[in-house]
């Protein structure tokens, strides 16, 4: 999403946006939010110095959290970068340079964190939470649905909090009900990163009784040890996280929930590992990502103590998601025999790939599809399955093979 906006800019204000054997300009967007980011991100600027050398690329620019966290540190390491820009606010600018497929996108609603999470470097890179208007948001929305976007996907690093800093209350419900009114033609609306305490009644209504909203509750929860809890600064308890669970799966029965959880913490023993592994068994989420604990400067929990080896960590990680692969088999099992609808990603060798509502981009599962009739990026397809794999769904349009 960032990246899209810097190259709107710079597109609406006349550069030209080139593949990379052809430029003479390079700008890398890059992440520190945790080691395996930073090393991501660092391994991309090598590759561009060494183009530099190579006298392929003329400048080079980087851009993001990392350059925002360790700007002299990176200054004294690699005078080939031209520049370093850390964080810019939130862009008003129209002019998109899409990055992602034409059919979906991702619209950042919201900028910052409120939440202060002890483990978390947000708060140090980012700016003071702030959300953009809803006129603005409006003018966006305008937009992708004009170009007939078929998805859009809602993100921040707190969506829940939208809002908060400019209207004094969370509003977003209120958003989501506008930009209900002024579209028409984007057919899935997906909410992504939703504080588990600012999961209210009438948001959860709204998702339900809207049927352009995806059925899909994306809500980091990273542990359900109160110890741990209480440590990472997470501002709700194990019972409150039980009855939000509970609450989601009555007000929405066919709901698909995700969540992300850390192991390893630091202090995390034996038994509150296995507390968020019965955890696991037990709440059954539809989609699960397992993160090992990342020691961060900067953060509070940098210094605490008892920090985990990481062959532990690497051992708990294994076993959160060896439970979770037999749930997600579980849940897609479900599936085989019905029709359900799905979005056309991409074509792939002889079949195609798509998405259902329960799987966000990039971050999800898929479902190879059969189809005899040409489809294209962004159609809307029903779709039978025939079969199911751990993460994946596979089956043949309805039409074709109903006979």
């Amino acid at each position: 999403m960032d990246s899209e906006n810097i190259l709107g800019r710079l597109k609406f204000k006349g550069y030209p946006i080139v593949d990379m054997e052809e430029a003479d300009i390079a700008i890398v967007n890059t992440c520190a939010f945790i080691e395996e980011a930073k090393k991501e991100s660092i391994d991309a600027i090598l590759d561009l110095i060494n183009l530099k050398q190579e006298g392929s690329l003329k400048k080079i620019i980087v851009y993001g959290c990392l350059s925002q966290r360790y700007k002299e540190v990176l200054k004294k390491e690699m005078p080939q970068v031209d520049a370093f820009v850390g964080s810019i606010a939130l862009n008003h600018n129209l002019e998109r340079f899409g990055l992602t497929p034409g059919h979906y996108a991702y619209l950042k609603i919201c900028e910052g964190c409120i939440n202060n999470c002890s483990y978390c470097v947000v708060p140090g890179i980012k700016s003071k939470f702030s959300s953009l208007d809803i006129g603005s948001i409006i003018d966006k929305i305008e937009v992708l649905d004009k170009n007939k976007t078929s998805e859009v996907n809602i993100i921040g690093q707190d969506t829940s909090g939208y809002g908060l800093d400019l209207y004094g209350s969370p509003e977003l419900s209120e958003l989501l009900r506008q930009i209900l009114k002024k579209s028409k033609n984007i057919r899935w609306l997906r909410l992504l990163y939703l504080y588990p305490s600012r999961v209210d009644d009438d948001l959860l209504e709204l998702i339900r009784d809207e049927p352009r909203i995806c059925k899909y509750i994306d809500f980091p929860l990273q542990h359900i040890n109160d110890r741990i809890l209480k440590l990472m600064n997470r501002k709700t308890s194990k019972r409150e996280i039980l009855n939000l669970i509970y609450k989601i799966r009555k007000t929405i029965p066919a709901a698909a929930l995700r969540t992300s959880l850390i192991v390893g913490f630091p202090s995390e023993n034996d038994r509150q590992y296995r507390e968020l592994l019965d955890f696991v068994k037990e709440a059954r989420f539809e989609r699960l990502g397992v993160f090992m604990y990342s020691r961060e400067e900067g953060t509070k929990a940098y210094n605490f103590k008892k920090q985990i080896p990481k062959k532990i960590k690497t051992e708990r990680f294994n076993g959160i998601m060896s439970a979770q692969q037999k749930i997600s088999e579980e849940w897609n099992r479900k599936f085989l025999g019905k029709i359900i609808e799905v979005l056309i990603d991409e074509m792939n060798d002889s079949c195609y790939l798509g998405r259902t509502q329960y799987d966000a981009p990039e971050v999800d599962g898929q479902v190879f599809i059969k189809s005899k009739s040409r489809l294209k990026a962004g159609d809307f397809v029903k779709v039978r399955i025939n079969d199911t794999l751990e993460y994946d769904l596979s089956g043949e349009v309805k039409d074709e093979y109903s006979q």
